[in-house]
């Protein structure tokens, strides 16, 4: 069973038992996941912009997109419109299929790994976090990387507060650490 028809079959009458809903428009789902790689080396190396592209194309299966410096910081010898990493947006069958994978693969082959921070929600039912590794992801070739490099997981959803987005994703797979 996929997780869209898991969604479905299991998590839907689920949150409708425990929050009450009259409809199934209002079971929150999940709308959208945005992985972000900042590629800080990019001003030293032009080259790594793309190999970390090349990798999250690989992770996710789609192409990804160039994200620029909205402001200049004299700190960090960033200039406005300087590259400094990649994005991609996975919606529909991609962003099931890549939440598949990284629940019931990824996750698991992360060093020491006790479950994910059930803290890291937003306050409007999104769920953020980091991996400090690429190479969780089996699609990287361990041999083939120059540097190791994390990106940041944004979660999407459609639910109104964190308790509602907490239990689709936990009954979606995500696995949270204890409280």
């Amino acid at each position: 069973m996929n997780l869209k028809e898991k969604y479905t079959a299991e998590v839907v009458p689920a949150l409708m038992e425990k929050f009450g809903y009259k409809s199934i428009m209002q079971v929150p789902k999940l709308d959208k996941i945005v992985i972000n790689m900042g590629v800080s080396e990019v001003k030293d190396n032009s080259k790594a912009l793309d190999v970390a592209m090349g990798e999250l194309e690989l992770i996710s299966g789609q192409k990804p997109i160039v994200t620029k410096a909205k402001k200049s910081i004299a700190a960090f010898k960033l200039r406005e419109g300087m590259n400094i990493g990649c994005k991609v947006t996975l919606r529909n069958a991609k962003m099931y299929d890549f939440a598949t994978k990284f629940f019931n693969v990824a996750l698991p082959r992360v060093r020491d790994f006790k479950g994910v921070n059930p803290n890291s929600f937003d306050g409007k039912g999104n769920y953020n976090m980091g991996v400090k590794e690429q190479i969780i992801f089996p699609e990287i070739e361990y041999d083939k990387i120059d540097k190791v490099r994390g990106m940041d997981i944004v979660f999407v959803t459609t639910a109104k507060t964190d308790e509602e987005a907490y239990e689709l994703l936990k009954l979606l797979g995500l696995p949270f650490a204890e409280k």
